[in-house]
Formats: C-alpha cells, sequence, structure tokens
C-alpha cells in the first residue's frame, strides 16, 4: 500500500501521541493525538456533504490549526486538498473554482477577514470542532477525478491566461517534508515559527509537513507581523524560515528599537528563499541572526525544493547549494547531454511534480519522457556541484545586446544601507529593453535615486545600470512576500517615465 502524507501524523500519535503540535493565534493548541481527532471531525462534516476520495475540497485560508486539520482530513481520505491563500480576489477563487470544480470548500474565517468575505460571497455555514472554527460551503456537485495519487493542488500565479494547478502527490509532499526536516536537522525540541502561508509549498512542505514529520511543534501565524515576528524569535523560537522582504523588514525594524542585532538566545537555524544572496547582505544577515543564512532553490512543481546550503556562519558561499538527496540536476546549455556552462536548469526525481491539472499541452512542454524538468530558470553549476541561479530566462534583459540579470542589478542596489529591498524588471523600449528599478526604502526622505545611481555605477557595467530608479514605500508582493514583478510597471505607472 502506498504510503500518505498522513502516515507522518501517524507515527507522531503512535510514539507520542500527548506532545504539542499545533498552536496558532486563535488560542487553538493540539497536540498530535488532538491533531489526529480535528481531522477526523473535518472528515465527517466532509462525509456529510457527500464528499468521496478523489473529490477536490478548496480550503481558502491563512495559517491556523484548522487549516493544517483540513489537509490531514483530505489526506486521510484520499481527497485532493486545494490551498488558495484567502487573500486572493473573488476573480482569482472563481479562476480556480472553475478549474478544479471542488465539492466542497472551507474558509478559515477564525484568522482571516478576507476569508470570511469569501464565506458570506459563497453562503457558507459555521462549523466548528476541536480544530476551532471554520466556515463551510458545498457549491458543486461531487465529480472525482482519475488523477490517481494527488495530495494536493496549487495554484500557481501566472499574470494572464487560466491557472495552472501543480499536481503533487503523496510522495512529492512526503519527500519534501522529510527532505526539510533532515536538511535542518530537526528534531522534538525544535519550536518551528510558521509565518510562510501553507497555501505555497515553501510552507506547507517544508514548514509544517517538515514539522510534523520531525515531531517539532509549530506556531503559526496567519500573516506577517514584524513585531510579532520580533517577539516570537525572542521567545523560545529555533527554526525561521523566511523570503528576503520577511528578513529586511525585521532587521529594519529591530534597528528601529535602537538594536543591531536579534538577540535570539535559541535560535539556531534560519532560511532565506525565493531569492538570490548577494555577499554583503548575507554578512549583515548573519551579524543580525548570529546564525548562518541558509539559501535553497525550488518552485512549486519541485515540491521541498532542488538544491540548498548548508553553510557555517561567516561562510561566503552565495549559491543556492548542492543538489538535495535523492534530486538530480543539470544545466542544459544547448550540448548533447548538457554541458558546464550557462543554461536552463533542469531537474529529475522524487520532487517533481505529477503535471498540470487537466491541461497536457502545458505539462509536456516542462517535463519530458524521461522525467527531466525544465524549470525556465538560468544557472551555472560550479566545480564544487554547488548551483546558482542568474535569473528567469523569461525575465532576461537584453539591452544593447548585452545580457542584464536582473538579481545582479538587485544585489547592487541592496547593498546600499538605505535600502530595503530592490526589484528589477525590463521594458521594451524603442526596439530595445530599459532597465528599470524599483527600490523599496525605509526612509523616503533619506535618500535620492540619484545618490543610489551613483552608488551602483561603481559595482556595474554601464549596460547594466538602470535607467531610471524609483523610490517607493512599499514593493507589490504576494502573501508569501515574493515581490510580484510583473505587477510593478502598472502598480507604478505614474513615476516611470
Amino acid at each position: 500500500m502506498t504510503l500518505g502524507v498522513q502516515d507522518y501524523l501517524a507515527n507522531q500519535v503512535a510514539t507520542r501521541a500527548d506532545v504539542l503540535a499545533i498552536t496558532d493565534s486563535t488560542g487553538v493548541a493540539l497536540t498530535y493525538r488532538g491533531l489526529d481527532v480535528a481531522s477526523d471531525e473535518v472528515i465527517a462534516l466532509l462525509k456529510n456533504a457527500g464528499v468521496q476520495s478523489a473529490d477536490r475540497v478548496l480550503l481558502l485560508s491563512e495559517n491556523c490549526a484548522a487549516a493544517v486539520a483540513v489537509l490531514f482530513a483530505c489526506w486521510k481520505m484520499g481527497v485532493r486538498a486545494v490551498p488558495v491563500n484567502a487573500r486572493q480576489t473573488e476573480t482569482e477563487v472563481a479562476r480556480v473554482m472553475q478549474h478544479a470544480k471542488p465539492a466542497a470548500m472551507f474558509m478559515t474565517t477564525s484568522v482571516s477577514g478576507d476569508a470570511q468575505k469569501h464565506a458570506n460571497r459563497y453562503d457558507a455555514v459555521e462549523v466548528s470542532g476541536s480544530f476551532g472554527t471554520l466556515h463551510m460551503a458545498t457549491p458543486l456537485g461531487s465529480a472525482p477525478d482519475d488523477e490517481g495519487d494527488v495530495a494536493v493542488l496549487l495554484y500557481t500565479t501566472g499574470t494572464t491566461g487560466d491557472p495552472k494547478g501543480v499536481m503533487l502527490t503523496h510522495g512529492n509532499v512526503r519527500f519534501g517534508g522529510m527532505t526539510s526536516a533532515n536538511l535542518r536537522q530537526m528534531v522534538h525540541e525544535d519550536v518551528v515559527y510558521g509565518v510562510l502561508p501553507t497555501t505555497h509549498v515553501f510552507g506547507l512542505c517544508s514548514v509544517v509537513v517538515a514539522a510534523i514529520y520531525a515531531g517539532a511543534p509549530v506556531r503559526l501565524a496567519p500573516r506577517f507581523d514584524v513585531a510579532k515576528l520580533y517577539e516570537e524569535l525572542r521567545d523560545g523560537v529555533t527554526l525561521f524560515s523566511a523570503v528576503p522582504q520577511m528578513h529586511a523588514l525585521l532587521m529594519q525594524f529591530t534597528k528601529e528599537q535602537g538594536l543591531t542585532a536579534l538577540g535570539s538566545k535559541t535560535l539556531r537555524y534560519v532560511s532565506s528563499g525565493a531569492a538570490p544572496l548577494d555577499p554583503t547582505w548575507k554578512r549583515e544577515a548573519e551579524a543580525f541572526y548570529g546564525v548562518a543564512i541558509q539559501n535553497g532553490y525550488g518552485m512549486t512543481e519541485t515540491t521541498a525544493g532542488i538544491s540548498a546550503t548548508s553553510t557555517k556562519l561567516g561562510d561566503p558561499d552565495t549559491s543556492v547549494g548542492p543538489a538535495l538527496p535523492g534530486v538530480e540536476m543539470r544545466i542544459d546549455d544547448g550540448v548533447d547531454g548538457g554541458g558546464a556552462g550557462m543554461g536552463e536548469v533542469i531537474t529529475r526525481g522524487p520532487h517533481v511534480m505529477k503535471g498540470y491539472y487537466k491541461n497536457p499541452e502545458e505539462t509536456a512542454k516542462v517535463l519530458d519522457a524521461d522525467g527531466w524538468m525544465r524549470t525556465g530558470d538560468l544557472g551555472r553549476i560550479d566545480e564544487s556541484g554547488l548551483l546558482h541561479i542568474l535569473g528567469r530566462s523569461k525575465e532576461l534583459i537584453i539591452h544593447g545586446g548585452f545580457n542584464v540579470y536582473p538579481p545582479e542589478v538587485e544585489a547592487a542596489l541592496n547593498d546600499h544601507p538605505r535600502v530595503v529591498q530592490a526589484a528589477v524588471v525590463g521594458r521594451q523600449k524603442d526596439g530595445d529593453e530599459e532597465v528599470l528599478a524599483f527600490v523599496q526604502v525605509a526612509d523616503m526622505n533619506d535618500v535620492t535615486a540619484e545618490e543610489l545611481r551613483s552608488f551602483v555605477a561603481e559595482r556595474l557595467a554601464g549596460y547594466k545600470r538602470p535607467k531610471q530608479i524609483i523610490l517607493v514605500k512599499a514593493l507589490p508582493a504576494a502573501p508569501t512576500g515574493k515581490i510580484l514583478k510583473h505587477k510593478l510597471l502598472a502598480t507604478f505607472a505614474d513615476l516611470v517615465k
């Protein structure tokens, strides 16, 4: 019999049933036995609604114990969980619903005003249990699919067109959780801070499933709150995974308190995902946290990831590390069999998705018959086997016939002490592409675009320097904190010359 993600929970129930597993911002605290019981309560609700194995259940949520109970209920039943961040708009949710055709949907209304708005639209009814409070609706009839072993459908954010549902199998999610836990050397005594959304692969697999696998308690937070994060990291948390924006804002917040370092006595592991590290920022972050900053590389289609670092404090390495155990990766540079130069990163292994839900055409574009998946990212592998990401191939800017990689320009801007973070995109103009930089600063009166222009002129070749530097108070970001580059030009259209 194929093992499911729920078996990780069953293992903890069998050995450590009465140990704390999850707490959330509503005051719900569940042991492993409690989480098991809570998921059974959700199963009863689903069965009463006529939900069957191989149906889809939509979960409009922000992080809370109830959301995790729903996930494990789906996995126990053989139902495909479809986690969607409750902050998505009515239109975005409708597109996912139209494609996934869920038999039922839950909203985590106890922690999310946006979830409550969705609940009102779908005439959802309140349901409660040891998991807390949820709202539930059954908008569509039962329609099981024939996709086989699928644990979750995670819909990727696209700039246009229909959403794509990434099918991750139980094997994918189990591998992602186990690999993440082993990479972090998680033990029972750890305390994990879970602010990354469980509607995203990073928060789902690398935080929650990893913690359940390892038997480490998770403190779930529905949204990023820098003051709350500061308190939690100084109150027993040992593992913290985040995206660069969260780190940048925390460092800025601490600086505003008149402190130069976090001062946590327990924090032992910090990771940053979704963007390359630049050397200056890494040194500053390590001095701030007092521990090494680990980096990694992956995407929704590759579950927990493809590669990751395990560096020591002070190591200057800014790669995204070697391939994870059991994972294959190579560079497709146009040479038969894959050469050693720069090219598209491709990967194969138990982390690679089953495919895109009901979309064999798009699946065929990225997955070949031998199981290799095209990432769409440009990279190189050095002589030590470490992967260096140079940027998204579709984000590559070709200016004056030269290749400009946004991460390199962003790193130069991020070196400036007044910059919180930067995002660089290209804009077509007069048959060429201009380099535009959007820079978030803590104080709009503290630095000028001209000052930044002079600063990067010492660090970048002429063709890489931004045509325009736009200073802003905040950059558009997804619920994960990842900057939404495709929204930059529209968001700041009045500032772009």
